[in-house]
């Protein structure tokens, strides 16, 4: 069973039957002028104006990427190369995703200044040469929505006082979880994915809004309005488009991500929620088990056939403590003993059940080989 879906989600039987179909169908390359490319170019444009439309944004303001990591790349280095020389410095929070903050440690070590701070502190840390603000829309391993309306609305603020600033937020997560409208969000940049929705992983998008300095990161061709070079995956937008369109089946979630916590914390003392209760995104719940090894209630679980992860797929294999949680506040181990589930379209109340059960006999068993008092002094 499989509760991971904020690392990635199965393909949605009906994208994957467009990207089937479309690999064998659709075989010209979208820059060709013959026949065959113009179907292609008609199909890529198709998709584009699809997932535009669920944004808010206009398709000339969608460019395709292979996924989330290279449009945060894309906003970030993107933005950052199209502006003139000078001294500049730029602006994250520190729950960010590993490929917006190791862009940023990137440009620190080329010598910018680079702040990267809580996301209440950010309207403090604003300089008059600050270019770039970078806060995600909704965080990967706790589904804490991020106020990016009164963000863009600070930056905007600042533009108007005659700052050249730009916004920039990571909306993989958030994307196909809770309404997003580019037409009233005043964001400037904006990253998505379709592996995240039951899509196919390689292919994801970047929203420039009109009017937004942007330099191409890929040396070649014209392609994406000379935006990102390269032969466009045209199978793999359609199915993008396609698990666009199904995104309105996940009003499910929130109900049960609230039947596993009631269940959890109902039985299970020393456990807490990490993140809001009141702006999560409804799929999402990291839970702090005090006491217990994350890793070993990880395998635990594994061994039992459930799928759970102790934060982000990119930072697997790291010793380190989530980041995320520590500048929420929670000890290295509170960190160590939190794991993260989130939950899909396909999941389902028999799950739900079947997991929580795992979850309270693993837990019980684990916490055996160490007392309550034990696991108070821990702490």
């Amino acid at each position: 069973m499989y509760f991971d879906h904020n690392a990635t989600t199965p393909i949605a039987p009906e994208a994957a039957q467009v990207l089937s179909d479309a690999l064998q169908t659709v075989q010209g390359n979208a820059s060709s002028v013959h026949s065959g490319g113009q179907i292609a170019r008609l199909q890529i444009e198709n998709a584009r104006r699809t997932i535009a439309a669920s944004l808010g944004a206009t398709p000339a303001e969608l460019v395709f990427t292979s996924g989330g990591t290279e449009s945060n790349n894309l906003a970030i280095f993107g933005l950052l190369r199209a502006l003139p020389a000078g001294p500049k410095h730029v602006l994250a929070s520190s729950i960010e995703h590993p490929s917006v903050l190791e862009c940023f440690r990137r440009i620190a070590s080329e010598g910018m200044a680079v702040d990267i701070v809580d996301p209440a502190d950010l309207e403090g840390y604003i300089r008059p040469e600050t270019v770039l603000v970078s806060v995600m829309q909704a965080n990967n391993e706790t589904g804490d929505i991020q106020p990016i309306e009164q963000i863009a609305a600070l930056v905007r603020a600042h533009r108007a006082a005659g700052q050249a600033i730009w916004f920039h937020s990571d909306g993989v997560q958030a994307f196909g979880k809770t309404p997003v409208d580019l037409s009233r969000l005043e964001v400037d940049l904006y990253s998505i994915s379709a592996h995240k929705i039951h899509g196919p992983k390689g292919i994801g998008a970047l929203f420039v809004r009109k009017g937004t300095p942007l330099a191409p990161l890929l040396a070649g061709g014209r392609q994406e309005r000379g935006r990102r070079a390269g032969t466009e995956n045209v199978p793999a937008s359609m199915a993008f488009a396609c698990a666009v369109e199904l995104c309105g089946d996940a009003d499910r979630c929130p109900k049960l991500r609230d039947r596993f916590e009631a269940q959890v914390l109902g039985a299970l003392d020393d456990t807490e929620i990490n993140g809001r209760a009141d702006a999560r995104l409804p799929n999402t719940s990291n839970l702090m088990f005090r006491g217990v090894s994350a890793e070993a209630l990880l395998i635990a679980l594994d061994l039992k056939g459930m799928a759970v992860s102790t934060g982000s797929a990119c930072s697997s294999g790291s010793i380190e403590p989530s980041h995320v949680l520590l500048a929420m506040g929670r000890t290295k181990e509170e960190a160590n003993s939190s794991i993260r589930f989130s939950f899909g379209r396909y999941n389902t109340v028999e799950e739900i059940d079947a997991l929580s059960d795992a979850v309270i006999v693993s837990v019980r068993q684990l916490r055996k080989r160490m007392p309550r008092e034990n696991r108070l002094a821990a702490v």
